[in-house]
């Protein structure tokens, strides 16, 4: 009796002291589009993320505590981005926050961690509106929209291309995005023939039928999935083929040649990053995430690790989670991550990368420019 008596005190001792040696974990807060139109790049974007953590922990946690990702789903909505937002500051407590998936989710999530003061390092997000606010909290990792379709429009050019059809949705990333195509098509002394908005077309056929007419060299359409998927679809069924057909965010998503198969041949795009670039740590993530999650890692994944990776590095270079001290490193520090060099400017825009571009080629995609990543050249005109 008294022997176990004395090893149930021992137990007890010993939780006890575990319990006393017990330590907080660092909770990082954010939202991410799980469900709703953009809940193939959210999803993304937290698994990379979450991978991102499982990592830190294994190799002995950050600043000597394990980290912890707090999510919540905001249904590819801003007004309920921003709201969980604020739950995950007041009500839950995380000492620190990085951003949702998209521009005008992610515009409406700054304004609430700016009201908290909270330092939030936004992931795919690039609408030059957002860093002209005059906050201090929000830093990018994404390149900017305005820079955003530079690498595309300086290969057609090489190419020989002279005139352009711009397509887009009227959103804050979209509005952005051609601002900056205008400029650089003037630049490089491309003439656009067609400027449109999607969303001021009544249907896709009337849309196909305009691009027809217009016989650009270049059609630069700013289309998620299934936007592009069906204008590639309509564009082979009425049988307009420009010389080169690019997108800025739908074509870069396996799920396009999946859906599309033959027909995506030939269709390039705009990426952050791809699994076959020749950049330290790329086939490793893509290895190891495939294992994780059954499947290849994209552009969205990558920014969500590369996240983690560059709010790791402010934390560890200033010691605390500190928000004043780590927002200051966040502003000032220059880190080369698994999307590429993170640097931004005094107003905390990304500046530090720029994007590349792919081009669907034998049912994948390849890297054709710039030159220093390239797989493999660009086929122009397209098949």
């Amino acid at each position: 009796m008294i022997r176990k008596l004395l090893l149930t005190l021992c137990t007890l001792a010993l939780t006890l002291a575990a319990s006393a040696y017990a330590v907080e974990p660092i909770r990082i807060g954010t939202t991410q589009s799980l469900t709703g139109p953009l809940a193939e790049y959210g999803t993304n974007q937290l698994r990379g993320l979450q991978m991102w953590a499982g990592d830190v922990n294994a190799r002995g946690e950050l600043l000597g505590r394990p980290v912890e990702i707090v999510y919540y789903d905001d249904g590819s909505n801003p007004a309920r981005s921003a709201e969980l937002y604020q739950k995950l500051i007041v009500e839950d407590k995380v000492d620190l926050v990085i951003g949702p998936y998209s521009s005008d989710i992610t515009l409406a999530a700054s304004q609430v961690a700016e009201q908290h003061d909270f330092p939030m390092l936004t992931l795919g997000a690039s609408a030059d509106d957002i860093w002209e606010q005059g906050y201090r909290n929000i830093v990018g990792l994404d390149t900017p929209s305005s820079r955003y379709m530079d690498v595309a429009l300086e290969s057609a050019a090489a190419q020989g291309a002279k005139t352009m059809a711009l397509l887009y949705g009227e959103t804050k990333f979209g509005l952005d995005v051609v601002g900056g195509v205008r400029s650089k098509a003037a630049e490089l002394g491309m003439t656009i023939v067609l400027d449109e908005s999607a969303d001021n077309i009544a249907d896709i056929s009337t849309m196909v039928r305009h691009l027809g007419t217009a016989n650009a060299d270049v059609i630069i359409a700013i289309a998620y999935i299934d936007g592009a998927v069906d204008l590639v679809r309509e564009l082979k069924k009425a049988r307009v083929k420009p010389r080169m057909l690019v997108f800025a965010v739908g074509a870069s998503l396996a799920e396009f040649g999946q859906e599309l198969l033959g027909d995506a041949e030939g269709v390039s795009g705009v990426t952050q990053w791809l699994r076959g670039i020749r950049l330290p740590g790329a086939q490793d993530f893509a290895y190891r995430y495939r294992k994780l999650y059954g499947y290849n890692p994209g552009a969205y994944a990558a920014l969500g690790y590369s996240g983690g990776q560059v709010m790791e590095a402010a934390v560890r270079l200033a010691g605390t989670t500190d928000h004043a001290a780590v927002r200051d490193q966040l502003h000032t520090m220059v880190f080369n991550s698994l999307l590429g060099i993170y640097n931004v400017d005094a107003e905390g825009r990304q500046v530090g990368k720029n994007n590349y571009l792919f081009q669907w080629q034998g049912k994948d995609r390849h890297l054709v420019a710039p030159t220093i990543v390239a797989e493999t050249k660009l086929i122009y005109p397209m098949p």
